[in-house]
């Protein structure tokens, strides 16, 4: 069997990133993502009801990597409402793994191994006019 991979450049995911989305009870969801050189990430989850009021907020820091066109990661730990814990690195939920299906300077798309969910991240630029 021949399956097509890509060869992502790992430096593609440097910085800044953010998506949104809602979740099945119609709340919407807002991820910001900042993945370091150094192979490490945080990721901050912030739920929203509908009148637009924070319900929930978790940071999420671990490991990342890119191996041709898998992007994986792993938690370390994660901080929810100003508490910080230690993950538990036996929990297979602390581990994942996505196939990317479109990577540029702009858009980061990626797809579940296991769920299938697909997401669409989108890069921050702090300079306005640079792309």
């Amino acid at each position: 069997m021949t399956v097509n991979t890509e060869n992502y450049a790992r430096e593609l995911l440097f910085g800044r990133w953010y998506r949104e989305d809602t979740d099945v009870k119609g709340n919407k969801v807002v991820e910001y993502a900042i993945m370091s050189n150094d192979g490490s990430f945080e990721f901050t989850f912030i739920s929203y009801d509908k009148k637009g009021s924070v319900i929930e907020q978790v940071t999420e820091y671990g490991d990342w990597g890119l191996v041709a066109d898998i992007h994986f990661t792993f938690t370390k730990s994660e901080c929810i409402e100003e508490a910080h814990y230690i993950a538990d690195l036996n929990d297979p939920e602390n581990y994942h793994a996505y196939r990317v299906l479109t990577l540029d300077h702009q858009i980061f798309q990626y797809q579940h191994i296991l769920t299938e969910e697909t997401y669409a991240m989108h890069r921050i630029v702090d300079t306005v006019g640079h792309c």
